[in-house]
């Protein structure tokens, strides 16, 4: 069943609610973007699980002219590293918490929950994934990277040992393969579970990435 709630599209299980995916859209797109996902990865209705597709603010972009549109965060440079809205990327990372805490609240364990994301959306799934205080099922990061990475050390929670998995295309003309790989690297670093996959594919999903996010799904949650 779907529905929408809270600012988010919502698709409950067939069964008795198990586990949860909180998946966050890209720039300019909106919470309907990945509700096709559910049925490309035909997960089993044993693992019960919950989708929701929170929406970001309308914001303006300095990028793209100070149009306005759905984002976690603005851009300003075309370089990611460059002026990142800092008070944005916390807000929205804390708003992920808050959906998490409502999952939690459902009689949801962390252990059951998982953070997914794409460009935009997997670069906020990344900061709040592993900041929340309490270790989830795990990270998805598809076409992304990991914001204020100069942070991550003395932000660092008890939570490393947490799966994140990263994939990205190797043709990327939005977020070059090599800002995702050298987020992976931070990660690994800084003694986070990290596991890499890279695809002959540009700024977008492979049929081949969602094999990949649908084992790696059924494992975490089984």
């Amino acid at each position: 069943m779907l529905f929408e709630q809270n600012n988010a599209v919502i698709i409950e299980p067939q069964n008795v609610h198990r586990s949860s995916i909180i998946w966050l859209h890209g720039l300019g797109a909106d919470s309907h973007d990945f509700v096709p996902m559910v049925s490309e990865l035909s997960l089993p209705d044993r693992l019960g699980i919950r989708f929701i597709f929170p929406n970001a603010p309308i914001r303006k972009i300095t990028i793209n002219n100070d149009m306005k549109m759905r984002g976690w965060y603005d851009i300003k440079s075309s370089n990611l590293r460059e002026m990142e809205d800092v008070k944005s990327i916390i807000e929205s990372s804390n708003l992920i918490h808050r959906y998490i805490d409502d999952e939690i609240k459902t009689g949801v364990k962390p252990k059951k929950i998982i953070v997914a994301g794409f460009s935009q959306g997997g670069a906020i799934a990344l900061h709040s994934g592993i900041r929340y205080p309490s270790s989830l099922a795990g990270i998805l990061a598809l076409s992304s990277y990991l914001p204020l990475p100069e942070n991550l050390e003395k932000e660092i929670s008890e939570c490393q040992k947490m799966p994140i998995i990263m994939a990205h295309g190797k043709d990327d003309n939005i977020i070059p393969i090599e800002q995702g790989h050298s987020s992976y690297q931070i990660l690994i670093k800084n003694g986070y579970r990290v596991e890499w996959n890279e695809y002959a594919m540009q700024h977008s999903i492979c049929s081949e990435e969602v094999s990949m996010i649908k084992k790696w799904i059924e494992d975490l949650l089984s």
